[in-house]
């Protein structure tokens, strides 16, 4: 595999615990020269964090535009009310859908990929509200560092 499509951490925004075995990890990444961000969540071990298949990859253009949106939510989480916050668009035909969902007994943001013909896809993360002081700060701090310079050459 060549270095033009080899994937490259450029900055890692922080982590949110889910629990003992699972956490949220949001981070700046870059794949093939394009640099993006990655909410993912990864499953803990002794040897090596490894990233599940749960998550979304938010393009800069994107993080600008989500990222207010999201902090302009009221900042106390009971007043969250259900439903959509808003689409965000990814590239033609596919867009990220923000909403405040109920999933089983968790209440959280869910980042979750629409494609114009298939509609919800599997591609997405819950961040539960219980935490949401965590997830406004990783939000914020995201959009902060969105424009950095990175350390390294990608």
């Amino acid at each position: 595999m060549g270095l033009e499509s080899s994937f490259t951490l450029l900055r890692d925004i922080g982590s949110l615990q889910l629990n003992a075995q699972e956490e949220v990890r949001f981070s700046i990444d870059a794949y093939r020269g394009y640099r993006y961000v990655s909410v993912r969540k990864f499953l803990l071990n002794e040897i090596l964090p490894m990233p599940t298949q749960q998550g979304v990859t938010l393009s800069p253009e994107m993080v600008r535009v989500l990222v207010p949106v999201v902090l302009a939510l009221p900042q106390d989480a009971t007043q969250l009310k259900l439903g959509e916050v808003g689409k965000f668009a990814k590239r033609p035909g596919i867009c990220v859908v923000v909403s405040i969902v109920e999933a089983g007994t968790v209440r959280g943001l869910e980042l979750r990929q629409w494609e114009e013909d298939k509609g919800f896809t599997t591609k997405g993360i819950l961040l539960p509200l219980s935490q949401w002081d965590v997830v406004r700060k990783l939000f914020a701090d995201t959009l902060a560092a969105i424009d950095e310079t990175p350390d390294v050459d990608f």
